[in-house]
């Protein structure tokens, strides 16, 4: 069985192309699959729960409609740190991100959490990219 962390956040579009690409694009058994969907709450000071998140609720149900094994995890702190030490604690095969467009002057003044991951990691990292018609 393949395990994949499914870092997600807020934007249900994005998270629907992650849900895309792992359910229907991946040359794999869906049933060989096991997702850890994780969202990093940087600043969670009512204590919400990944199960409140709609993202990830919107998640766990397309992945499950898909046959795949889903388990919500919520951790606290930077993004790009906690998405890979759960990877690593977890044991993953591969971590599941979703891009996002930038300008390049955003990405050398903001940084990327996407990026901070590629270069981080030794896991492959699939990068569920835009939509094209």
């Amino acid at each position: 069985m393949s395990e994949i962390v499914f870092a997600i956040d807020d934007d249900e579009e994005r998270v629907g192309r992650q849900v895309r690409t792992v359910a229907a694009d991946l040359p794999m058994r869906t049933d060989d699959l096991s997702v850890t969907v994780l969202h990093v709450f940087s600043d969670n000071p009512t204590g919400a729960s990944i199960t409140q998140f709609q993202t990830a609720r919107f998640a766990e149900e397309e992945l499950e409609a898909a046959g795949i094994d889903v388990e919500l995890v919520g951790r606290g702190g930077d993004p790009s740190t906690e998405i890979v030490g759960y990877a690593d604690e977890a044991g993953a095969d591969l971590i599941c991100l979703a891009g996002r467009k930038r300008s390049p002057t955003g990405k050398a003044l903001f940084g990327s959490v996407t990026q901070d991951i590629i270069l981080t990691t030794e896991l492959p990292v699939l990068i569920a990219g835009d939509e094209r018609t």
